[in-house]
């Protein structure tokens, strides 16, 4: 793969202006694509096999006129303190603001909550839910104007007045200040990390096109596909990342191989062969773990696993291809400007600027040692005491994992300052915490002889089920087959004891079908969210021991060992743990929650735990590649372990440090953005890189490794017959310094700068 690769770079370094121009005219058909594409709607989650879900298809062969109907607001309305909403003034004034909307085109209607009982027990809060004839995505600025005139015109009488609903439903949008600072954070790491304005200005060009491109496809893709907006900001958040991490190792490879005497061409190639291939394990694990989220069997997680992964790869291939090509048109000002002033006109610095000792010499002492070479040199003299603290540390941040409890957010998740969360309070102010989360129980009475006393027996059977706080009347189905009826529980949807009720009715559901032979189904989205839980608990081990597998496997061919494989899985289980660690503190128990503005603790979104096992567990592959693949060049080429290890922090060390710093960075840039998912998603992604970076990769890496010795590049005989060489250090580019063809390259270099005088 490094011979190949290598081609790849000498390639692109020749043909720069030709790649330059392919990806930008990529950059301008995807922005092109997502301008004219229809806008999209996010669906509701969906998880085939359910029981929910198979009420829920029940209900659209069998309600069809359901489908039909578009989007829908709730206006809420609370009369001023010590007065009625049925007074006089305060019912004129709500009827005065729902009649308002009727000259709207899209408005289809509202009910009077007068008439049909949504007036709560105390008589202060009433509500009218208001439907249209188009889907939330469709509907116009003038309607949603509208919405908003209706309840001015009734806070204007004296009452208050909150909005919730669909119609009030809209994607969220990336490029708020967050972001911004994240990639501000990343733009100066890039600059402290290679000492030049245009060699980061380089590696951040290449992530931005990569995800511009990325952006444009999902939007463009979004209705065909069904992608939804958090698809979007996936693929934005991870493309960012990556992109900007590899184009920062393939930089990095490229000086030192410039530092080594090489001509720029060959010094492409080189970087490319040998950190690209790196770049090319690394991302390929990230998306065999994102696509293998398809097997959960939640479509939104599939896309948005596909989404991420889709990204990803194009950050790869933009890597590969435009960053050599960039090299070619940047020229020396890629380098430092110490190296820029130590090179010859003949394109080869001076020999006290090759930076290339032999690897043995890492701890002869020679020179002043960087920082990642000291601390390499610290945790060698005390290898137990370093291993011993960062086990227990991670522990320690684990610990909470342990009451992890998994949810869906909704409403109650959102800011005070929104009118849905207010909505939503005033809701179960006035009707209980329930109102927020009925329960559709469906009655399938096609096989009954008695269908009519079938339905009134399940009324009856619910009724009694404690924890139910009221059940409405029946709706029967066009044909009389179908039953439809509404339980409102006692307790907030995301409650334990909600849960519990969902069971209990089912339980009781199983003994009226076994008696009648009707089909009962417990649905509604509080029971769809119980389900969809539950099943992203079930999937979480035999995910992770997919993903560990993989990881072994995957590292035992890269590396060539039996232990370092095993070290490395061992070391992602416990990143991971203190990422969900922190999800825990933070979104249960609500540590520091004011800090990343969330305002109410609950269960944590369920499709994140496995969501994040997939993104780190590549993420987490890129740091062992990168850092290891030094260790074991200067291994095989007779260094010693402890020389070995010093070594691979020399060279990678800082390197590995900027990179997730600028990861992180990107990550935590996504926290400010309203939506409860991409919240967590930052807040874990951001942890869980930081503890694996920082903690694994820098502290229990090096530690374990110390205390291996020789033992930890040990492989069978067998195995080593067997097993593939991909050859992911470049070994079989060492000793290849081909002699530059001056002819030819003169024919094709037209840039800043001729091959050769560099």
């Amino acid at each position: 793969m490094a011979r190949f690769l290598y081609r790849i770079g000498r390639w692109a370094f020749r043909r720069r202006r030709l790649v330059a121009v392919v990806w930008l005219a990529g950059l301008v058909l995807a922005i092109g694509a997502a301008a004219t594409a229809p806008a999209g709607e996010d669906e509701d989650l969906a998880m085939p096999g359910t029981e929910s879900q198979k009420a829920f298809d029940l209900l659209d062969e069998r309600f069809p006129e359901s489908n039909a109907q578009g989007a829908e607001a709730r206006l809420v309305f609370r009369a001023p303190q010590g007065q009625r909403i049925t007074a006089k003034d305060n019912r004129a004034a709500v009827e005065e603001a729902l009649g308002s909307l009727d000259g709207n085109k899209q408005f289809a209607s509202a009910t009077d909550p007068f008439t049909t009982g949504a007036v709560s027990g105390d008589g202060t809060i009433a509500y009218s839910t208001v439907t249209y004839t188009v889907d939330a995505v469709d509907l116009t600025a003038a309607t949603k104007t509208a919405l908003e005139d209706a309840a001015g015109d009734a806070r204007d009488a004296g009452l208050t007045v909150e909005t919730g609903g669909s119609a009030l439903d809209s994607e969220e949008e990336p490029g708020g200040t967050t972001e911004l600072v994240g990639v501000a954070v990343a733009a100066v790491v890039l600059v402290l990390a290679l000492g030049s304005l245009v060699a980061a200005g380089l590696s951040l060009l290449t992530a931005l096109l990569g995800v511009v491109i990325a952006f444009g496809l999902v939007t463009a893709l979004s209705v065909p596909l069904g992608l939804s907006s958090t698809v979007a900001i996936l693929a934005l958040m991870l493309g960012l990342a990556v992109g900007i991490d590899y184009a920062l190792f393939i930089t990095s490879r490229f000086r030192d191989e410039r530092a080594r005497g090489h001509e720029p061409e060959e010094a492409a190639g080189r970087a490319v062969g040998t950190a690209g291939s790196a770049v090319v394990f690394a991302g390929a694990t990230v998306v065999i773990a994102l696509a293998g989220l398809g097997v959960v069997g939640i479509p939104e997680l599939t896309r948005m696993g596909l989404g991420g992964a889709g990204a990803v790869a194009l950050a790869v291939l933009v890597a590969l291809t435009l960053t050599p090509a960039l090299f070619g048109l940047f020229g020396r000002r890629v380098l430092p400007r110490a190296l820029r002033k130590a090179t010859r006109p003949g394109g080869r610095p001076h020999a006290a600027h090759t930076g290339a000792p032999h690897p043995g010499a890492a701890h002869t002492g020679a020179g002043r040692p960087g920082f990642a070479t000291r601390w390499a040199r610290f945790v060698l003299r005390r290898p137990a005491a370093v291993l011993l603290t960062a086990v227990l540390g991670l522990g320690a941040v684990a610990a909470p994992v342990l009451s992890l409890e998994l949810g869906l957010p909704g409403d109650e998740s959102k800011s005070v300052e929104t009118t849905e969360r207010r909505a939503y309070d005033l809701l179960s102010q006035g009707f209980g915490p329930g109102f927020n989360g009925p329960l559709t129980v469906v009655v399938d009475t096609s096989r009954a002889k008695d269908p009519r006393a079938v339905t009134d027996l399940v009324v009856e059977t619910v009724k009694k089920v404690d924890g139910v706080a009221s059940v409405g009347a029946p709706v029967l189905s066009e044909n009389k087959d179908t039953a439809l009826l509404t339980a409102v529980p006692e307790t907030a949807p995301n409650s334990p004891e909600t849960k519990d009720l969902v069971h209990a009715l089912r339980d009781k559901a199983a003994g009226v079908e076994s008696d009648t032979g009707a089909d009962v189904f417990v649905t509604g989205k509080t029971a769809l969210n119980i389900d969809i839980s539950e099943a992203m608990a079930g999937a979480l081990v035999p995910y992770l021991t997919v993903v560990i597998g993989l990881a072994v496997l995957l590292l035992l061919v890269v590396f060539r060992s039996v232990l370092i494989p095993v070290k490395a899985a061992l070391g992602f289980l416990l990143s991971v743990g203190a990422a969900f660690g922190v999800l825990v503190a933070v979104f249960q128990w609500g540590w520091a929650a004011d800090l990343f503005g969330i305002e109410q603790t609950g269960p944590v979104m369920s499709l994140m735990p496995i969501l994040i096992i997939g993104i780190v567990f590549g993420l987490a592959m890129d740091y062992e590649v990168f850092l290891l693949t030094r260790m074991r060049e200067a291994y095989v080429q007779g260094a010693s372990p402890e020389e070995a290890i010093v070594n691979g922090f020399r060279h990678s060390g800082r390197v590995v440090a900027a990179a997730a710093v600028i990861m992180i960075s990107v990550f935590a840039g996504f926290v400010g953005m309203s939506s409860p998912t991409i919240q967590t998603m930052g807040i874990g992604l951001a942890s869980a890189v930081a503890f694996d970076a920082f903690v694994v990769r820098m502290a229990i890496v090096p530690a374990v490794l110390a205390l291996l010795g020789h033992r930890a590049w040990w492989l069978p005989r067998t195995l080593n017959r067997v097993l593939p060489n991909v050859d992911i250090e470049g070994e079989s580019l060492s000793g290849h310094d081909p002699v530059p063809d001056r002819a030819a390259s003169d024919a094709v270099v037209r840039g800043p700068f001729p091959v050769g005088r560099n």
